[in-house]
């Protein structure tokens, strides 16, 4: 497995691991019809605007036969107005990748960038549901604060997440 810098190339294969991946991971978290509009083709212009903003940093998991089956990305949300702080925006696997290490090599290099840019501390938001919240909390990361979200008719809780100790984290991983 190979993690390496997203180029403007990559967006029609990370557009299809985001709805993919979307597809699996939400499926009993957020409304089906909302999983089943998503599209192919409009996460492809999304990921192609993602790609050209000079803020993004967008890594991905590329298997030796040059599949892309995972990304990882790294900014600063307009929201975030913490000194030396970045945000972990997301990190996405096919489900058939999950649970081998991917997630963990993507999580490491994206706080390797997150260290270059001298920050010192990091927050993610990430649905209570989805069980992706266990991992960043063996990371270390600290619940701090709770908002509610609704899609469509349904209300459902966002967590918002800080590591406070980037050195901590690199050591773990």
């Amino acid at each position: 497995m190979k993690i390496r810098k997203a180029e403007l190339r990559d967006a029609p294969a990370i557009a299809k691991v985001h709805v993919d991946s979307w597809r699996t991971t939400y499926k009993d978290i957020l409304p089906s019809g909302f999983l089943n509009s998503l599209s192919y083709k409009k996460r492809t212009a999304l990921w192609e605007q993602n790609l050209a903003e000079k803020g993004n940093y967008v890594l991905v998991a590329e298997t030796d036969e040059g599949t892309i089956v995972g990304f990882g990305t790294a900014a600063k949300r307009d929201t975030n107005r913490v000194d030396r702080s970045g945000d972990l925006t997301s990190i996405y696997l096919l489900e058939d990748y999950q649970g081998q290490g991917i997630g963990k090599m993507l999580l490491k290099n994206l706080f390797l960038h997150f260290k270059q840019l001298d920050y010192e501390r990091i927050f993610v938001e990430v649905l209570e549901d989805n069980k992706t919240r266990f991992f960043y909390e063996y990371y270390g990361a600290k619940l701090i604060h709770t908002v509610q979200l609704k899609f469509d008719e349904k209300i459902l809780n966002e967590l918002i997440y800080e590591w406070e100790n980037l050195d901590k984290v690199l050591e773990k991983l």
